[in-house]
């Protein structure tokens, strides 16, 4: 089971684009899955087979997930999981019949993204400032440009320092969209990015290495690339010290699609392909946000 899982990893990886972190999320789902069917194999002595799965194991499957209480949103996820991996076989002509076809899943109500204001993104960037190390530096350059941009932290903490261009003031990356892994967008920088950025890289960014070929943009103390864990610790403490809950990576995401939407400076088919979102109904959770954020802080991003 382990080597087809692990092959339907790969294509998720390789030809569907899907980041590190979603292809880990698909591959936990399965492998849940696949010990629940060890399980009722070990009651008849046999080995399981994904190609031998048949229907009333995956609704068994379910009803275990009902029984252990998990939520619809959780339950929902690993449905999907499911119908993608039994897809796949099917479409390699592995399986006479998908079990997964029209697997019914939970309905999941969607909650209102949590957003933050002008005045909660100055308390982060105060909480950094009130630091005069190398670090916290960094840390205003991160958050002054996450807030901006709408970046996904994966995309952030994948910039190098040639993704930046501070003279004519823009930003290169690559978005993560599935099925598009290699898109390369520009982003335009406003000033308050922009000096944060340049502070950093001239005074900060060398004092965190010593290796002249290090390529990343936003480093750790040790000189190496800062991971996406470590960025969310670091938002997650200067969120504590400005008293402010619930503020993740993706708090500032959504902050920027809403005001962006009801500030009128993009249709919501615009803010899709701002934030890369692959289903339009993401997006139009935004429609009924309403955050106040002053335009001229905002960067606008365009795919090339």
């Amino acid at each position: 089971m382990e080597n087809t899982l692990n092959t339907f990893l790969q294509f998720l990886s390789q030809e569907k684009g899907f980041s590190s972190n979603t292809v880990a999320a698909y591959g936990n789902d399965l492998r849940q899955l696949a010990e629940f069917l060890r399980t009722e194999a070990g009651h008849n002595g046999q080995e399981p087979q994904w190609t031998t799965v048949e229907r009333p194991l995956l609704l068994g499957y379910l009803v275990n997930l009902r029984e252990k209480r998990y939520s619809a949103a959780t339950t929902a996820r690993k449905v999907a999981s499911i119908r993608s991996l039994f897809n796949y076989l099917s479409s390699q002509g592995q399986m006479a019949q998908n079990p997964a076809l029209e697997l019914a899943s939970p309905r999941v109500e969607k909650s209102q993204p949590q957003v933050i204001g002008i005045e909660e993104i100055q308390s982060l960037l105060r909480a950094t400032d009130a630091k005069p190390n190398p670090e916290a530096q960094r840390d205003g350059a991160m958050i002054e440009l996450l807030f901006n941009s709408g970046l996904r932290v994966t995309e952030l903490v994948s910039l190098d320092v040639s993704n930046v261009n501070l003279e004519p003031g823009y930003l290169r990356y690559h978005g993560l969209r599935p099925r598009s892994p290699t898109r390369e967008r520009r982003l335009s920088l406003p000033p308050p990015v922009l000096q944060r950025l340049q502070g950093y890289l001239s005074q900060s960014r060398p004092q965190l290495t010593s290796d002249s070929q290090e390529p990343a943009l936003f480093l750790n103390r040790r000189g190496q690339r800062l991971t996406r864990q470590g960025f969310w610790l670091i938002l997650k403490g200067y969120a504590k010290q400005a008293k402010l809950s619930g503020v993740t990576p993706h708090t500032l995401r959504h902050s920027i699609a809403a005001h962006l939407l009801h500030s009128g400076r993009m249709s919501l088919r615009e803010i899709q392909e701002f934030l890369g979102h692959a289903n339009s109904s993401t997006t139009k959770v935004y429609a009924s946000v309403k955050p106040i954020l002053p335009s001229s802080r905002l960067a606008k991003a365009k795919p090339r």
